[in-house]
């Protein structure tokens, strides 16, 4: 990310707090920073990344202008930083869904040599969550053996899915919401009317890096075109299928299960304990929402995985069926 990017207060907060443990010499070798998606994690690191491998520093300790390091690094080549994420399959025609151990191995033997720049190495690995178990205990045994100026930094949007022995040997710096007003005045700052800005951070249920995107990018009226769909789909007006298909068949297809996923977790909310049957029952699809999103991700026919979790929300046992033939 380019220094001149403004964080917000939010990021800003996260940065200085790592900041002050880097200037202390308090900053382990292990840290997961984590937190929902879209709060602007990874861009902290970015930062945090040029701060600790500059060679040219200014009075406040950030990259000098012209530093050799922050060049290398926005070139994509400097060779002491790292960023482990998702690589391409052997034959090439996709990325893969994990992180798998042939990544971890590589960091930790680059991470056991001499820093080429300096006096640091940084590995970043994003996002950590999607690290396989064979590459978590390859990870593990990088974290039980630290050495001086190396920095294993692991981001993450669910650190639950994380084994608790790789979480227990990081710091950690948490991303929360943040409080509505900040929330607002932020969003206001980026462009968006105040009115507008309101209605999407209440959709967003007080997420503003979503609100942000949806504002952006028509996101709201997808969400209430998914909302209509699900209002429909039970009340039996249009059919499951061709609305699997239309769900399915475009590059909007992740972000509608995202919205009916959490359609469905706020409907749970106002239903509460009355209903026990029917929450439980948008529980249930809830999981089966993010396992579609996942199941979109691989060579399953999409608008077969989507035909089966929509015809689970209009209250149809077919949906087994359909289950059992693709078995």
């Amino acid at each position: 990310m380019s220094m001149s990017t403004v964080f917000s207060p939010w990021q800003q907060r996260a940065y200085d707090h790592a900041v002050a443990a880097l200037d202390a010499g308090r900053l382990g070798h292990g840290l997961l920073v984590c937190g929902p998606a879209g709060l602007g994690k990874r861009a902290v690191l970015d930062r945090l990344a040029r701060r600790v491998l500059a060679q040219q520093r200014d009075a406040h300790g950030e990259p000098a202008p012209g530093d050799r390091s922050t060049r290398l690094i926005d070139a994509g080549t400097h060779p002491d930083l790292q960023v482990i994420s998702f690589v391409a399959t052997k034959d090439g025609s996709k990325l893969r869904t994990e992180i798998v151990i042939d990544q971890i191995r590589e960091v930790s033997q680059k991470l056991a040599l001499t820093p080429q720049y300096g006096g640091a190495q940084v590995a970043l690995i994003d996002p950590a969550d999607a690290i396989n178990r064979s590459a978590c205990n390859a990870l593990l045994k990088t974290l039980e053996e630290p050495a001086p100026g190396r920095y294993l930094w692991l981001v993450s949007a669910q650190p639950a899915r994380l084994p608790a022995t790789i979480r227990s040997r990081c710091q950690r710096i948490e991303f929360r919401l943040p409080p509505r007003e900040e929330a607002l005045a932020w969003l206001q700052a980026q462009g968006h009317a105040a009115a507008e800005a309101a209605r999407a951070l209440d959709a967003a249920r007080g997420h503003p890096g979503l609100a942000d995107d949806w504002l952006r990018h028509d996101g709201l009226a997808l969400r209430e075109a998914v909302a209509r769909d699900l209002q429909r789909l039970e009340k039996g007006e249009i059919g499951v299928v061709e609305t699997a298909q239309r769900w399915a068949n475009d590059e909007l297809a992740d972000a509608r299960l995202r919205h009916a996923a959490d359609l469905a977790l706020e409907q749970a909310g106002t239903v509460g304990l009355t209903d026990p049957a029917r929450l439980n029952k948008l529980a249930t699809w809830f999981d089966a929402a993010n396992r579609t999103r996942d199941l979109l991700r691989t060579t399953v026919r999409g608008d077969l995985a989507m035909v089966e979790l929509l015809l689970a929300w209009a209250g149809s046992d077919r949906g087994r069926a359909v289950g059992a033939r693709r078995g």
